[in-house]
């Protein structure tokens, strides 16, 4: 890879604790399962490093956890007990992540560092299929608690120019993310398909307009229908930012558990 090579950025759907590994729910996904495998093909070179921010991890300021080795975060509850062994041995990056809180300290944007942290299933789960080799390193970033929308579309901003130097930037999310209108059923898919819709015209519509659009995504058609707390959808945001100016496209689109959900590429 050249330094002038601009690597894309992705929002990604991560389907539903341990789906891949869990016969039933890796059957009803395979269209998502062929996407994740896909996707380092899509983005046309192997990075250096990915830089991803999942929906399950909120700190007071963006946090990025620098480790050279790696440990797992079982973060589901009630799987069947096997889906508790799976071990994603990707290794970490204490020098990207020190890159990356240059990067937001250059914006002017306070920052933590943690040396703890393992991958949760936001991570480990989509890149089991990603990168099933695990050799590329995985630094995670979290959230800002308050869920900002206009603050991570900032935070991916200023992240932007590690797309140059190698890291690919993944934010790992669920652009539908009601679990209690899953599980009850009704009119799920026409409700959520009436939010992907607008989600999809605004993400692949006038780059120029997307981050005001996006960032007023509260008052979208079913907008607290599909994200009564928007954790799972901050991630695009962040993906977003990191793709400022760039055009954009749908590349993943399909139901999971019966709601419309969408994964994206930006650049």
């Amino acid at each position: 890879m050249t330094p002038s090579t601009m690597l894309p950025t992705y929002y990604i759907p991560h389907g539903g604790g341990p789906w891949p590994f869990m016969p039933e729910r890796a059957a009803q996904l395979g269209d998502l399962t062929a996407f994740l495998r896909g996707l380092l093909a899509d983005a046309g070179t192997t990075p250096r490093a990915i830089l991803v921010i999942s929906g399950h991890w909120e700190e007071p300021v963006p946090t990025v956890t620098s480790r050279s080795d790696y440990s797992m975060l079982y973060d589901y509850y009630g799987f069947p007990e096997d889906t508790y062994a799976l071990q994603y041995p990707a290794p970490g990056s204490p020098e990207v992540a020190a890159r990356a809180l240059d990067a937001l300290a250059a914006a002017g944007i306070p920052t933590a560092v943690e040396h703890t942290r393992g991958y949760d299933h936001g991570v480990f789960v989509p890149f089991m299929l990603i990168d099933p080799a695990a050799t590329i390193p995985v630094v995670p970033l979290s959230l800002v608690a308050g869920l900002h929308p206009a603050q991570h579309i900032a935070l991916g901003r200023a992240l932007a120019p590690l797309r140059r130097e190698g890291v690919l930037i993944v934010g790992s999310g669920m652009s539908f993310h009601n679990l209690r209108a899953l599980y009850a059923g009704a009119d799920v898919l026409t409700r959520s398909q009436r939010f992907d819709a607008w989600l999809n015209d605004v993400v692949t519509g006038d780059p120029a307009l997307r981050d005001r659009r996006l960032a007023g995504w509260a008052t979208a058609p079913e907008a607290r229908y599909a994200h009564p707390r928007e954790e799972h959808l901050l991630p695009l945001m962040v993906a977003a930012g990191a793709g400022e100016g760039e055009p954009a496209r749908r590349v993943y689109s399909n139901a999971i558990m019966g709601a419309a959900t969408s994964g994206f590429r930006f650049g």
